[in-house]
């Protein structure tokens, strides 16, 4: 197992339409609900997008790293000389390109739902890399432990939360700032997670 494997592995074309098609049903739905007030959706609609793109980035959080420290290719890995920081760099990776790609492809359709700009998709594009690297963290936090998923949100909140006020906001120099010390900050934390679990 290499770490090119590990990457390939989390692309499940079958799979990352799942988080888009969940995108598309919040957005969709919350128009339909807010009605007809273009003026009203314009003023909500960044924010209703980051919210959607948040819960669909985290769907997969309960086996993105459970399964792999099961089937033993973490420890394969190890075993081979990579870090456990390593392996999380390359989780992150897999996850974004996981749902990122048609987590924007469906934003892009989506937009027109509730008028928002095209140039928000820049923005969307820069944060969801950074919303993967959360997932990976709140992963390895739940990692073992039971009905773990259902807490991933609450957990995966508080880091967010940068993210999701600067990009309601349009503020894609903030996002992006965000969105990088998160990435850089996600490897360790969720290598420390699963070291505490092997204790």
């Amino acid at each position: 197992m290499t770490i090119a494997r590990l990457i390939r592995r989390g692309i499940q074309p079958a799979e990352a339409l799942i988080p888009a098609l969940f995108f598309i049903i919040v957005i969709s739905l919350t128009a339909f609900s807010v009605g007809p007030d273009a003026r009203l959706l314009a003023r909500i609609g960044p924010g209703m997008l980051w919210v959607a793109a948040l819960l669909a980035s985290l769907l997969p959080v309960g086996t993105l790293i459970e399964q792999d420290v099961r089937n033993g290719t973490v420890d394969q890995l190890r075993i081979g000389g990579l870090s456990l920081e390593a392996i999380m760099a390359a989780r992150i990776l897999s996850h974004w390109l996981g749902f990122g790609p048609a987590l924007l492809a469906a934003a892009l359709l989506s937009m027109g739902l509730i008028g928002a700009p095209v140039s928000l998709l820049l923005i969307l594009a820069v944060g969801s890399i950074g919303l993967a690297a959360v997932g990976v963290i709140a992963a390895a936090l739940i990692s073992g432990a039971r009905g773990g998923a259902a807490i991933a949100g609450i957990l995966a909140l508080p880091l967010t939360l940068p993210i999701l006020i600067f990009g309601s906001g349009n503020a894609v120099r903030l996002v992006a700032a965000a969105s990088l010390f998160l990435t850089a900050l996600a490897p360790f934390a969720a290598a420390a997670a699963l070291r505490i679990r092997e204790r």
